[in-house]
């Protein structure tokens, strides 16, 4: 009884783990990973950065998604980020949510 219990409870806590790493390796999947990173800076900021400049922005996920599929410049240095066209927006959405989540 106690092995099925514990099974439960590790099979429970890899399921709510899965949307964090779903949406990493959504990132993955569209090449976001080349120029960022969740803890570092390289090409681009990290995500951890990202999320702690736009905390407590309500707009925040809705300006992300736009410069995840558009691109953008001059937010974080003279570097700008190309658009993304693999992306499409619901796919913009759940990696801008993501992205926030890490704060």
């Amino acid at each position: 009884m106690k092995q099925v219990l514990l099974g439960a409870v590790l099979l429970a806590g890899g399921v709510l783990a899965l949307p964090s790493w779903a949406d990493e390796a959504l990132a993955k999947s569209k090449n976001c990973m080349a120029c960022h990173a969740v803890d570092k800076k390289l090409v681009g900021p990290a995500y951890k950065d990202i999320a702690a400049k736009y905390k407590g922005d309500g707009s925040a996920a809705d300006k992300l998604a736009v410069k995840i599929q558009k691109g953008g410049s001059g937010v974080w240095g003279p570097v700008p980020m190309p658009a993304n066209p693999q992306v499409n927006e619901a796919d913009a959405k759940k990696l801008a949510a993501w992205v926030l989540s890490l704060n």
